[in-house]
């Protein structure tokens, strides 16, 4: 046959999957991603972040957290890998939230920024053990995620006790 009348070929879905994995790649929110995970857990922004007082340095370390969150579930659209990237950063607000500096502390050594990039490369470059661990532990990091939420509510309570009753001491 000549090679005018001969039909095209159809792209094969690896070559569908290699250019979806390149735009994400190449994704404004993926290098977002990438310069909040530098900023701040290799160069310990996030633990520095978490010694401004009241709690507002926790707060806007936590909130950058929402990039990973965004990306999971909007772009990747999955919900085992956002379940995770969920618990990596309730754990780090419930650890930052520890009273007497020993939340501060941890804020040096916890990379939940690090952790939740491993996951979503692991998930865009298709890691058979990360996708598996994920897809595994789907239903843990639902309920985990829901404790980590009551800790926390737990946690504020206590520290507003905790405020109170070092007020009253104080100044009575």
């Amino acid at each position: 046959m000549p090679e005018e009348l001969q039909k095209p070929e159809k792209p094969s879905s690896v070559s569908k999957k290699e250019v979806r994995k390149q735009r994400l790649l190449e994704s404004q929110s993926y290098r977002m991603m990438k310069k909040v995970a530098l900023y701040m857990d290799q160069y310990y922004l996030d633990g520095v972040a978490g010694l401004v007082p009241g709690g507002l340095g926790d707060m806007a370390a936590s909130a950058l957290a929402l990039v990973h969150v965004y990306f999971s579930l909007f772009k990747l659209r999955s919900i085992p890998l956002t379940l995770a990237v969920l618990n990596n950063a309730m754990r780090d607000v419930l650890m930052g939230m520890l009273p007497f500096f020993v939340g501060d502390v941890i804020d040096f050594f916890n990379k939940s920024h690090s952790k939740n990039m491993k996951l979503i490369d692991g998930y865009i470059n298709n890691d058979p053990l990360v996708v598996h661990e994920l897809h595994r532990k789907a239903w843990q990091s639902a309920a985990v995620l829901v404790l980590l939420i009551v800790a926390i509510a737990g946690m504020v309570w206590f520290l507003i006790w905790l405020t109170q009753m070092l007020g009253t001491a104080l100044f009575s």
